[in-house]
């Protein structure tokens, strides 16, 4: 099993739309061989000092993918990917992607 986190920040002001354009594409990634989870979140409140928040222009996803790197290689070449990389691409001003197994 492959586990993601990719930590999104976007330029200021644009964490709506991304995740607008993040919720659009969930069904076709969901429906994905080997997709267990694909979900987007954002800092709770409330928290203080106990947290150490991403900031308001991050979205955190998480992913789960059940039958390992082929299925998150299929995932990265997939058509609605590359549409959806398109459409953000402008909203966004770093990315880090860390690709993790059970320790």
């Amino acid at each position: 099993m492959i586990n993601v986190v990719a930590v999104i920040t976007m330029k200021p002001g644009q964490r709506e739309a991304f995740l607008a354009a993040f919720k659009e594409n969930v069904a076709a990634v969901h429906a994905e061989d080997g997709c267990i989870a694909y979900d987007a979140f954002v800092d709770a409140e409330g928290f203080g000092s106990f947290q150490a928040p991403f900031g308001p222009d991050a979205v955190v996803i998480l992913e789960r993918w059940a039958s390992g790197a082929d299925a998150l290689k299929a995932h990265a070449r997939a058509p609605h990917m590359a549409a959806y990389s398109a459409k953000t691409k402008d909203m966004v001003a770093e990315r880090a992607i860390h690709i993790l197994t059970a320790a």
